[in-house]
């Protein structure tokens, strides 16, 4: 790793990856693996995959809580604050901006036909990522049996995420090779958890938990919708793996069931998010606006959708921050595991065949949307592609391009 990189350098990368972190969990991946391992040395290649390793393996969105290891590794707690909330603090005021415009003025054509045009950037990046994830993943013939074995598991079988990574963590134990070298090395620049720091990140976490639910009890009832949307997404923080899909899969089917939103709504959701930077995971801010519009009763219509909409994206990224801080040590000193580093290896193959397993279905929403062709999208996702794999084109500038080309089509077109 780099030495002396200095805070305030590494915030002003924090703050830039903000604004442009599209393509949902693998193109944010991709674009932390091209600025801080390839462009900027600041992270080993090794210390990059093990982290992405072990944020797989947590609940909760994987890219932002890697930004959060990354950071917490090279300046300590400050470090994973700042780069874990400047990850998403850019696409809470887009998304609400969004979601504001979609509530209050319906489906503007204008704002359609952009939104198109990022939709078929979004899966050239996304397949973009998962061939340069593979390429770095696949060490050897089982690392590829693994990821086979995942995308028929969820595409075929729609098996569980958490089922497909302890099964890929037992894989990747059973298929380890004995050596006779064995490392008992220890990371220099960490020092060991202890029982006390523990329990003061549980009870400062706690504290950051409950000091706004009794603010919003006080103000709105614990009987309102705002509380009942707090806990909510609080639970959904802590027992959601594998990535936004899955995330929404979960929450949609209580939301809807609820009567806080429609089910039309939730999918125009996972539209807005997927188009804007950020952890796609922000489509639950979306959600979370979305039940304050539909149930504000006496309340401002627009102010208490902006509460309920802050609310959810707090309790939703909150425990994350706990999880890299609390479990990141640990795993920095067991790092050299042999089994563990094996059982991690194995996560990582099969969250390519996932990856897989959700391009494709984004890729088929998008170029095969009603048993038709959208030419228009599938000529722009492979022209994006090419750009960004062959031409190396900086992703923010193809995601701006493609919002102007389905603004033009609209005018030229209609």
């Amino acid at each position: 790793m780099k030495q002396n990189i200095s805070f305030r350098e590494a915030f002003r990368f924090w703050l830039k990856l903000g604004f442009i972190s599209f393509g949902g969990p693998a193109g944010q991946i991709a674009i932390m693996q091209k600025e801080l391992v390839e462009k900027r040395g600041w992270i080993e290649q090794d210390d990059f995959l093990h982290a992405l390793n072990f944020c797989m393996l947590l609940p909760g969105p994987e890219a932002q809580q890697l930004a959060t290891y990354l950071g917490w590794r090279l300046h300590g707690i400050r470090g994973g604050i700042v780069a874990g909330a400047f990850f998403v603090i850019p696409s809470i005021f887009f998304l609400l901006f969004l979601s504001y415009i979609y509530a209050a003025y319906g489906n503007v054509p204008q704002v359609g036909a952009v939104l198109d045009g990022f939709k078929a950037v979004v899966v050239a990046i996304v397949v973009e990522a998962v061939l340069k994830i593979a390429k770095k993943a696949f060490k050897n013939y089982w690392h590829v049996v693994i990821a086979a074995l995942a995308f028929i598991s969820i595409y075929f079988f729609h098996v569980p995420f958490p089922l497909i990574v302890l099964g890929a963590a037992i894989l990747g134990i059973l298929l380890l090779k004995s050596k006779n070298t064995k490392s008992t090395a220890q990371t220099k620049d960490q020092k060991p958890t202890t029982k006390n720091r523990f329990i003061k990140l549980v009870a400062v976490f706690g504290g950051l938990w409950i000091l706004p639910l009794l603010a919003v009890g006080a103000i709105f009832g614990f009987d309102n919708i705002a509380s009942k949307t707090y806990l909510f997404f609080t639970q959904a923080a802590f027992v959601t793996f594998g990535g936004a899909y899955a995330v929404l899969a979960y929450v949609n089917q209580a939301v809807v069931s609820a009567g806080w939103i429609t089910a039309a709504q939730a999918v125009d959701g996972l539209a807005l998010a997927e188009t804007t930077p950020g952890p796609l995971i922000m489509v639950l801010q979306f959600i979370g606006f979305m039940t304050g519009w539909n149930n504000a009763g006496a309340f401002n219509q627009t102010s208490f959708a902006v509460v309920c909409g802050l609310l959810t994206t707090y309790v939703t990224f909150l425990p994350s921050f706990l999880f890299i801080f609390i479990g990141a040590p640990y795993i920095e000193r067991l790092r050299h595991n042999q089994k563990i580093a094996a059982a991690l290896s194995g996560v990582t193959a099969s969250v390519v065949g996932v990856i897989l397993n959700l391009a494709l279905m984004f890729g088929a929403t998008v170029i095969f949307p009603d048993l038709g062709i959208n030419y228009f999208g599938l000529i722009l996702a492979v022209l994006s592609f090419a750009a960004l794999y062959f031409l190396k084109a900086d992703v923010l500038l193809i995601v701006v391009i493609g919002g102007l080309c389905g603004l033009a089509k609209y005018f030229l077109v209609g």
